[in-house]
């Protein structure tokens, strides 16, 4: 009788689903029956990216609050907004227009935001015949998501100045539009001006900014309000990861400067854009 031995190939993906499945739900043995507290991330950037860049602060809260701690996300931001509606996350980070979404539609509490300005861009490539909205007439362009906040002011602007007949193409993430780009399949593509910059060097080199929005707010940390009784112990759980090492390490190397609080009328001007999401998601919900 014959024993199938396992191939180094199965090991090994077995070993990276263990390790998968760590990044999302760690260290439960923090307490047996401890609620896994799931802080929500907008799909800014690719799962693995996000998962890494908010490991301190999942770390920090995890070890402050005494409970495990799980950074999640959602393919796009339509269906992060509509996971966040369903009150799926103690915590949201994410851009303004779903903050104030989140905020009106299902009682989620504003806590804080970056200081780092947020703008939205629209790139092209280096050398585009595109010098204005006009020259996009009839084109294909790229956008990050139907429900993105930069795709939606992208859109607008375009729709403002002059360029009719506009063909959408959407995709997961910054790079991918960079890569639209570079290979001429779209003629301009929308991004936040931190992950334009947050392009590799030499893919940054070769596209250039036909222009960008005033400062709007950026990512809003909201608390789910079935968690209230506790929001105190979180927000100051939150300001004090500010002042860790690893906090000021995390500011700087995303360029964010630090948190603040939100100023008034913030969110209330980012009403128009909320209700474009709630269109998106009665659109998709058919």
């Amino acid at each position: 009788m014959s024993i199938a031995v396992p191939s180094a190939r199965m090991f090994l993906a077995f070993t990276r689903l263990l390790l998968s499945v760590a990044c999302f739900i760690p260290a439960l043995a923090l307490a047996q029956d401890a609620p896994l507290f799931r802080i929500g991330v907008a799909p800014h950037t690719s799962s693995r990216v996000i998962i890494e860049m908010y490991q301190p602060l999942r770390q920090h809260l995890q070890k402050t609050l005494g409970t495990p701690v799980a950074i999640v996300t959602a393919p796009d931001f339509t269906e992060f907004a509509r996971r966040a509606l369903n009150r799926e996350y103690e915590l949201v980070i994410t851009t303004g227009h779903q903050a104030e979404l989140l905020r009106a539609d299902a009682r989620y509490r504003p806590l804080l935001t970056y200081r780092a300005p947020f703008h939205a861009v629209v790139a092209v490539a280096a050398g585009s015949r595109a010098k204005s909205a006009r020259d996009l007439a009839g084109s294909t362009v790229a956008g990050l998501s139907p429900s993105s906040l930069v795709t939606l002011w992208g859109l607008r602007w375009m729709s403002e100045h002059g360029a009719a007949g506009v063909t959408v193409r959407y995709v997961s993430a910054a790079d991918s539009v960079a890569q639209l780009l570079l290979n001429g399949e779209v003629s301009a593509g929308t991004m936040s001006l931190a992950n334009f910059q947050g392009l590799a060097p030499e893919v940054r080199a070769r596209l250039q900014l036909l222009t960008d929005s005033p400062a709007m707010v950026g990512r809003v940390y909201l608390l789910n309000q079935a968690d209230a009784a506790r929001g105190a112990a979180i927000e100051r759980a939150l300001w004090s990861f500010a002042e860790t090492p690893a906090g000021v390490d995390y500011f700087a190397r995303y360029k964010l400067e630090g948190y603040r609080p939100l100023r008034s009328g913030e969110l209330d001007a980012m009403a128009p854009y909320a209700a474009e999401v709630r269109e998106q998601l009665k659109k998709s919900a058919l």
